[in-house]
């Protein structure tokens, strides 16, 4: 029979008594290890841990530089480039010491400059004529030559022109003295050129039929541009295809010009391409054919029903 010192204690039972691993003292050891593995974290205000040193700015800074320089160079190579305009030859659409983009993308895909867009191309040959360039010193121009290389400033020794084409492969392109440019015995409506300017009155031309892969240039300011029309002694005046960088898309500098370089409306007015004008007939052609056809069915079958 149990006593009194064994009988279980009355009333209702008190908190649990510490015990080896837990209560207390074991909170603060396991926040201390949790604070251990959190050392260094963002925010924490905690020196990292080792093994897990930050990079320093400064040796980050050359690996940064380097991507940059690659993207620019790989942009410049496939995308766009920046050129600067060195001459008068097309104001007002663009002005000496504009800085415009110029879509190399869209050749590699097989496009062609159409008619009314402002492209870059290569000099095609005596075009530039014989330029003097300047000593600027082997450091300046060693400085020079590696920012143009990714398009970031216009080469010193850059052999580029910058036009508007007129007319492309097929087309025939004249102009008479105090008339207007005709391309395709279409007439255009020039409000690009240069005010106080003619068409081609200081120039006239033609006709000239523009070869395939080849196109006629004009710059908008026709007083001011030794374009197609000073150099027929060389295909015609007309420049290859395959010398075209690319089609300038927008003025990028300085920031109060800015402004994209679209095709004017007269190079969209009916029949002007020497393709569509030949459309009504081939249109006609095919029509005349099925009926053609049809035609002769019948009278072979009336043929057939009276032999039979």
């Amino acid at each position: 029979m149990a006593g009194p010192a064994d009988a279980p204690p009355s009333g209702p039972p008190g908190p649990p008594r510490p015990g080896p691993g837990t209560g207390l003292g074991a909170e603060r050891e396991t926040g201390s290890e949790e604070g251990s593995e959190e050392a260094g974290a963002p925010g924490s205000g905690r020196r990292p841990a080792k093994g897990r040193k930050v990079r320093s700015f400064w040796k980050e800074l050359p690996i940064l530089i380097f991507i940059a320089l690659v993207l620019a160079l790989l942009i410049k190579t496939f995308l766009v480039q920046a050129f600067s305009i060195p001459s008068d030859s097309m104001q007002n659409t663009l002005q000496r010491g504009d800085r415009v983009l110029v879509d190399k993308l869209t050749p590699w895909f097989g496009s062609k400059p159409e008619r009314g867009e402002v492209v870059v191309f290569h000099d095609p040959g005596g075009w530039l004529g014989e330029t003097q360039t300047q000593d600027s010193g082997p450091i300046a121009e060693g400085i020079q030559e590696a920012l143009s290389r990714v398009g970031l400033m216009p080469s010193a020794d850059e052999k580029d022109l910058i036009k508007r084409v007129i007319a492309v492969g097929g087309d025939t392109v004249s102009c008479r003295r105090g008339e207007k440019v005709m391309v395709n015995g279409k007439a255009l409506d020039e409000p690009y050129i240069f005010p106080g300017n003619t068409p081609c009155d200081e120039k006239p031309f033609g006709p000239v039929k523009v070869p395939k892969n080849r196109i006629w240039v004009m710059g908008d300011h026709r007083q001011d541009s030794l374009d197609s029309r000073y150099h027929q002694n060389l295909h015609n005046g007309t420049v290859s295809v395959d010398d075209v960088v690319g089609r300038a898309i927008v003025v990028a500098w300085p920031v109060n010009r800015w402004s994209a370089l679209s095709v004017p409306g007269t190079f969209d007015q009916p029949g002007l391409s020497a393709a569509a004008s030949m459309a009504p007939s081939a249109l006609g052609l095919a029509g005349a054919v099925p009926l053609v056809l049809w035609r002769r069915r019948r009278q072979a079958a009336k043929v057939r029903g009276t032999a039979d």
